[in-house]
């Protein structure tokens, strides 16, 4: 359910009034960039998770795709903080966004060459969102496939960025997924080799390591799989960075997706392959218990990662 209250450009209005125009530059050309961060449910009360990385990579791509932002890192985490506390959430997912608005339709929609530029429009709003790849998915694992899109090379978008515009080749690795039944779809990269899921990484459980592509996989670099990364050292489990070839997903004793919407969701079958012992594996299991536990505030949250909404 969508939420009563949206932040918009320092200034709350309701979720009906949020509106944007036909000639929004963002509409036509994907100039955008967003997070999706999520606040759990705790006994001290909501608390986000991982604020102020989520807030630092938006301004970084803003930074990136040159549109000017009017507001500091810590005036969004003050307003995310504020949209929660305003709408009475107790757990949710949250969506911060930076857009190219209305003015001139130019390609660049800067202010170039005497021609004038965009608004720039932050926005923030929250809503109630459950489990993105199914709550029996989480427990017993997706079946997934690998999709025939592939990830863009390095040098034609910037992957590390979370911007609007790259998301149409997610699109197509979803759908396409979806309409062959799968749950969720896998992208190669430029080179044939792993990259990640549709808006999730990937992790690759072989003789007790963990292999992971890196960023020359154009991958966006997840906060989530950040997490993992620390989980797994805290586990003393061997994290391995190279490229992973098709083939090697097929042999994995284990395999799971990361990522703010898909938390950490076991992986059961690649193209109909059963992986392991066709369900969740023990490190995936032990990973879940330990994010949940944190992010749920039954844990001590030793590495700092909440921060409570009072």
């Amino acid at each position: 359910m969508p939420a009563e209250w949206i932040w918009r450009n320092g200034d709350f209005v309701r979720w009906a009034e949020a509106t944007v125009h036909v000639s929004a530059h963002a509409i036509h050309y994907g100039s955008s960039v967003f997070e999706g961060i999520r606040a759990y449910a705790t006994p001290q009360g909501p608390a986000v998770f991982r604020l102020q990385p989520h807030t630092r990579r938006l301004l970084n791509g803003a930074k990136v795709l040159k549109i000017d932002v009017p507001f500091t890192e810590d005036q969004l985490n003050t307003a995310i903080i504020e949209t929660i506390a305003r709408n009475q959430h107790q757990a949710c997912y949250i969506r911060p966004i930076v857009f190219r608005g209305e003015g001139a339709l130019g390609l660049e929609g800067r202010s170039v060459q005497g021609r004038a530029g965009t608004k720039t429009e932050v926005v923030v709003f929250t809503m109630e969102w459950g489990k993105y790849l199914g709550e029996d998915e989480i427990e017993n694992g997706a079946d997934v496939m690998i999709s025939s899109w592939r990830r863009m090379a390095p040098d034609t978008h910037p992957a590390l960025v979370k911007a609007g515009g790259n998301y149409i080749n997610s699109q197509l690795v979803s759908m396409e997924a979806h309409d062959y039944g799968f749950a969720e779809g896998i992208a190669l990269d430029v080179n044939g080799t792993v990259s990640e899921g549709a808006g999730e990484n990937i992790f690759v459980i072989m003789d007790g390591k963990a292999y992971t592509p890196g960023s020359w996989s154009s991958i966006l670099l997840g906060i989530t799989r950040d997490t993992v990364l620390t989980l797994l050292k805290d586990l003393q489990v061997e994290v391995v960075y190279q490229p992973i070839s098709r083939e090697m997903l097929y042999m994995a004793d284990e395999i799971f997706l990361t990522g703010t919407a898909a938390e950490i969701t076991p992986v059961r079958s690649v193209d109909r392959i059963q992986i392991g012992a066709g369900k969740r594996g023990p490190l995936t299991r032990q990973l879940q218990d330990e994010f949940f536990a944190i992010t749920g505030g039954q844990k001590p949250d030793r590495h700092g990662w909440l921060t409570q909404v009072r």
